[in-house]
């Protein structure tokens, strides 16, 4: 929670830095959605959330939802990395933006790798023993917590992030991968909700509880993504037509 707190503080200091120096229109909407990620992020951690996900499967269902969905989400729109970039020095802006330009950045940024850490992962987690490993060591069980808002901040920000991302695809590429994200969101939530492949040691009624928010909390995250990806989308203007003279010699 601290940790939460101690973000959502630099943000802000970055970004009065940045306005400082030039202020710009969406500023405070920007600050706004960010902040509203460090409060989701918090909601998750908090009572009686936090509780609830350590008794009940539905909980941590509810929890990742919100940490692993809802909260990346706004945490990119708040863009992060151009408020980073606006308040450094020029030279150091320079450097970040040489390391965003990278090969290991690009082969990360790609929107396939982003798909396979987020939604890909949840096969892993829920069809292998590593849910009820969690469950029982806070140690993985926070590391897991910190999977599930850097895979989604990761996947937020390839699809839909104001951010500049290296390597970006076109806005058809980044619906197809999104599409795709929607169907195995769908089929993870399916499988589980009928008993199949589940490696979750729960109630029934739990697990069935769990996949119902899994698919549904989903679905309405993923169409949030989805406007997110046509708001922050600008099309390229169309290059200016030549006009050729009246009268040549």
């Amino acid at each position: 929670m601290a940790g939460v707190a101690a973000i959502a503080v630099a943000y802000l200091l970055l970004a009065h830095r940045g306005s400082s120096r030039a202020a710009r229109p969406g500023d405070r909407w920007r600050a706004a959605m960010f902040l509203a990620g460090c409060a989701l992020s918090a909601a998750a951690l908090l009572p009686p959330i936090a509780p609830f996900a350590h008794e009940d499967f539905r909980g941590h269902m509810l929890q990742h939802m919100l940490l692993g969905m809802y909260a990346p989400l706004a945490l990119v729109l708040g863009a992060p990395i151009t408020v980073l970039l606006r308040a450094l020095p020029a030279q150091r802006a320079r450097t970040l933006t040489g390391v965003l330009r990278t090969k290991p950045m690009g082969v990360l940024a790609n929107p396939i790798t982003a798909l396979v850490l987020s939604t890909g992962s949840l096969a892993v987690l829920y069809f292998t023993p590593l849910y009820d490993a969690s469950a029982a060591r806070p140690p993985l069980h926070w590391l897991l917590h910190a999977h599930f808002v850097l895979s989604g901040c990761l996947f937020a920000w390839v699809i839909a992030g104001p951010d500049p991302a290296p390597s970006r695809p076109g806005v058809r590429a980044r619906l197809l991968v999104l599409g795709a994200a929607i169907a195995l969101h769908a089929v993870i939530a399916q499988l589980m909700y009928g008993g199949f492949l589940i490696d979750v040691h729960a109630p029934i009624a739990q697990v069935r509880g769990g996949a119902e928010i899994m698919y549904y909390g989903g679905d309405v995250a993923e169409l949030l993504l989805a406007a997110a990806l046509v708001a922050t989308w600008r099309p390229a203007g169309r290059p200016a037509r030549v006009r050729r003279p009246a009268f040549e010699d």
